[in-house]
């Protein structure tokens, strides 16, 4: 704090993630939001790197494109070891967040005044955006078992479960979809639905996960996706016929 509270460029710092919610633990990555004066935006954009290296005993830093957001550097550094996420955000832009940080220090009051000017929005599954892939997703990973190619198919799971299964299920027990974030504790009533979608090495291992996969979403479709969802009937049946042919064709 005392490195940035000396260089005016900066308006303030918030903490967000588990903090908000007093949920860390010793297994914690840190979540900050670094707030810049418009004006200092170009110069701390250029200098982003160094100004975390001086942060502290930083091991190694990278910037976060792969996960959506450009603006952030995710840094791991020494004694202890910690990951944080540095967020370098023009002041303005607090305006559109997905949560409400912690602010643990502001000049002049900015970064309350910026954050009261609007709520916060979580981002949550678009319905109709997966109804319009799942089936075709399912075709997928139908080709990839019959082909034998069995580390597709593992991985393919992973993805659904990430993507879509884990975001429907929070939705459906009224919480922010994260993935699968903390879903052991998060959705208990899912759990053993969950595991049948964890497939082995194993052809046969691998069709019981993917089907267990397709009855888990047609239950969360069911409870979320509302009148409004145009369901892709026919996607679905050709995807599951092939499926299910597939598997019967294999020794």
């Amino acid at each position: 704090m005392p490195v940035l509270q000396r260089d005016s460029r900066f308006l303030g710092v918030a903490a967000g993630g588990s903090w908000i919610s007093a949920e860390m633990d010793a297994f914690s990555d840190l979540d900050l939001v670094l707030a810049i004066a418009p004006a200092g935006l170009a110069s701390v954009s250029e200098s982003r790197m160094q100004i975390a290296e001086s942060l502290g005993p930083m091991l190694a830093g990278f910037t976060g494109e792969h996960v959506g957001e450009p603006r952030l550097l995710i840094c791991l550094y020494d004694a202890p070891l910690l990951h944080v996420d540095l967020k370098f955000v023009p002041l303005p832009e607090l305006e559109q967040r997905v949560e409400d940080p912690v602010v643990l220090w502001e000049r002049d009051g900015a970064l309350t005044r910026a954050i009261s000017a609007g709520p916060a929005t979580f981002p949550m599954p678009d319905l109709q955006w997966v109804e319009d892939r799942f089936w075709v997703w399912v075709h997928y990973a139908a080709t990839k078992l019959g082909r034998g190619e069995l580390f597709e198919v593992v991985d393919f799971m992973a993805f659904l479960r990430s993507q879509v299964l884990g975001p429907l299920a929070f939705v459906a027990e009224g919480q922010r979809p994260r993935g699968v974030r903390k879903l052991e504790t998060g959705l208990p009533r899912y759990l053993s639905a969950f595991q049948r979608t964890l497939p082995a090495l194993d052809a046969k291992s691998c069709a019981d996960a993917l089907l267990a996969a397709i009855q888990l979403y047609r239950e969360l479709r069911q409870i979320t996706g509302g009148t409004r969802l145009r369901r892709r009937s026919d996607a679905e049946q050709a995807s599951t016929q092939y499926l299910t042919q597939t598997i019967d064709r294999r020794p």
